[in-house]
């Protein structure tokens, strides 16, 4: 009984902690970030609704249920889960292709997807800053591409597949002749006044309690002028048209739909999960507490499987409505009930009155919420100073998401991050380190100055993992800064006669050995994570080249992985018993012990 109540608890972690809710504390700062997020939800949801190709109504039944999902699973105290904008792009993709699939044209009425898939958290470990920062901004570009037509009220069809933003953009120019005036005064109208007040909402944001609610004011006040000025009858400006009151009857998904678009689901899975977990950390770290990724992960699943039976799709938390929550005084998920009701509200009495409100007006408000992800482009020179590579990353991801499509440039922006990351193991920074006067620590003496060399000891390092893909580098480098080749030594006390790869009758040179100015290597391990096999054995390969040139090899600073490796492969010998004069804690130690021998060896001389 203890353990399924613990498991219960853990589940459904509002068990834990709605019993210990401190209601006078809590309560208003709850409420009133409830009903801030609700009267912002309500109309992002219908704007949003033109993202996902379906009908306003879908997106106020995913609101509402991700909401009270989220309440009972979640661990975040501030994340919003609801719709977001990147998902309703990703979704209203799938939905055209499957209309297409089915016969229908693409027309701005769609069918709802109903697709619930746990979620693949394992992938979201891949996904850095970078690799996040630039499929936002890219797909930033495709959705405000996609409400371009809304904006100037032309009718084209949705485009789809790959090449999307291009082969819009081209539609828009061709029918341009058509666009609707009463559609392109609005839209300017309401991009001034939504953007003037983002802009003061921004400046005086300290001094004020709570976010301006414009975009609501936008929509009644442009709802109550297409209402009286028979917008849509006199200039046949686009509206939004009957939104059904109530709920409608649940429904099991379609199993041959859901197999169709599983590989859809993949991608929609790893953007809501990493987006969800890495809000909820930021606000955990934010405000002193945990959450817990894995049930997050659960959450945010069940946010999608169980409203699947009830016509929503897609959910994630949402960026702009967290932080607005978080400055509003939210203290609990009690907030989310709280916007669930307002949402609820719409649902069940308000939602007929937005019949006439135009397109055009949804659209502006999707355009200027991508402020933020499109102002991502002014911090590209600033990105490209700090770290080129991954400005590189950043360029690469957006591009791909704009031009391509959304799914393959999250692959793309995923697959040449680590690309990034090989390459740059395969070609890490080598250095011969010297001495700092006085003091018994090394450094590289490219870098440095006035660092004294150690005479008849060379110090060694190399920054990344040695393994299969970098052992020639290694090598290459080693012998590079050393200034000596073990193999061309060899072949040089033996007299061989053939030099690359030239017989005896083609050349014939007398090499003569190099004069050898160390007797001592000191390899700095302190930058090496890991050796696989491959690295084993190269530094069993140098031990033993060395060694037939009197040369000792000396490890320093390798940690318990690496001397792990070095055990089990042997280079330490069956009994580990000469450990002691091959292995050192710190350079110094390796340092002296070298110093040591070479005056054991001129005694013994």
């Amino acid at each position: 009984f203890l353990k399924l109540k613990n498991f219960a608890m853990d589940f459904f972690p509002v068990l834990r902690w709605l019993p210990k809710y401190q209601c006078k504390e809590y309560i208003w700062g709850d409420v009133m970030s409830g009903l801030v997020i609700g009267i912002i939800l309500v109309p992002q949801a219908i704007a949003y609704s033109l993202l996902a190709g379906l009908k306003p109504i879908y997106s106020l039944y995913t609101s509402f249920f991700a909401n009270i999902i989220y309440f009972l699973m979640g661990t975040s105290r501030h994340v919003s889960v609801g719709i977001f904008s990147l998902i309703s792009l990703m979704v209203g993709q799938v939905v055209d292709r499957e209309l297409l699939l089915a016969g229908f044209d693409l027309n701005d009425d769609a069918t709802p997807v109903l697709m619930g898939v746990f979620r693949l958290g394992f992938v979201s470990m891949y996904l850095s800053e970078s690799v996040l920062d630039g499929f936002a901004t890219g797909a930033s570009l495709t959705i405000l591409t996609a409400q371009v037509k809304y904006l100037i009220g032309i009718k084209i069809p949705r485009s789809q597949g790959h090449g999307m933003l291009v082969i819009t953009w081209i539609n828009i120019f061709r029918n341009i002749s058509q666009a609707n005036i009463c559609d392109i005064i609005t839209s300017a109208i309401c991009i001034v006044v939504l953007v003037t007040a983002k802009e003061l909402g921004d400046r005086y944001k300290h001094k004020l309690k709570f976010p301006l609610p414009t975009e609501l004011v936008v929509i009644v006040v442009a709802t109550l002028v297409s209402h009286y000025g028979n917008l849509n009858e006199v200039y046949s400006s686009s509206v939004s048209g009957a939104i059904p009151t109530g709920f409608i009857a649940p429904k099991v998904p379609r199993f041959d739909l859901m197999i169709r678009v599983a590989v859809d689901a993949l991608p929609l899975a790893v953007v809501s999960f990493v987006f969800t977990v890495s809000l909820s950390e930021m606000c955990a770290k934010k405000y002193a507490y945990t959450i817990r990724a894995n049930q997050e992960m659960f959450a945010v699943g069940f946010c999608n499987i169980i409203p699947s039976f009830f016509h929503s799709f897609a959910t994630s938390a949402a960026l702009a409505k967290t932080l607005v929550k978080t400055s509003t005084g939210c203290q609990t998920q009690v907030s989310g009930v709280i916007s669930a009701m307002v949402v609820l509200l719409v649902l069940l009495f308000l939602a007929p009155l937005f019949y006439s409100l135009q397109k055009c007006v949804l659209a502006c408000i999707i355009i200027v919420s991508l402020r933020g992800a499109l102002r991502k482009f002014r911090d590209v020179p600033a990105r490209y100073h700090v770290n080129k590579v991954d400005t590189a990353v950043w360029v690469v991801t957006m591009s791909a998401s704009a031009l391509i499509s959304t799914e393959i440039g999250l692959l793309v922006g995923i697959v040449f991050s680590m690309l990034c990351i090989i390459v740059r193991t395969q070609q890490p920074r080598t250095a011969l380190l010297g001495q700092i006067q006085d003091t018994n620590f090394y450094e590289d003496d490219l870098e440095y100055e006035n660092l004294s060399s150690v005479p008849k000891v060379k110090i060694f390092r190399f920054e990344a993992p040695l393994y299969y893909a970098n052992r020639n580098y290694f090598l290459k480098s080693l012998y590079r800064l050393t200034d000596l080749d073990p193999n061309l030594e060899h072949l040089k006390k033996g007299n061989q006669p053939t030099v690359n790869g030239l017989g005896s009758r083609d050349t014939t040179l007398q090499l003569v050995p190099k004069q050898i100015d160390f007797q001592a290597l000191v390899v700095d391990c302190s930058s090496i994570p890991f050796l696989d096999t491959t690295g084993v054995n190269t530094l069993k390969e140098i031990l033993k080249d060395y060694k037939e040139l009197n040369i000792s090899i000396l490890l320093a600073c390798c940690n318990p992985s690496v001397i792990d490796s070095l055990k089990r492969g042997g280079y330490f010998g069956k009994d580990f018993g000469s450990m002691q004069e091959m292995l050192f804690y710190s350079i110094h130690n390796a340092v002296r012990f070298a110093k040591d021998q070479k005056l054991t060896a001129d005694c013994s001389v």
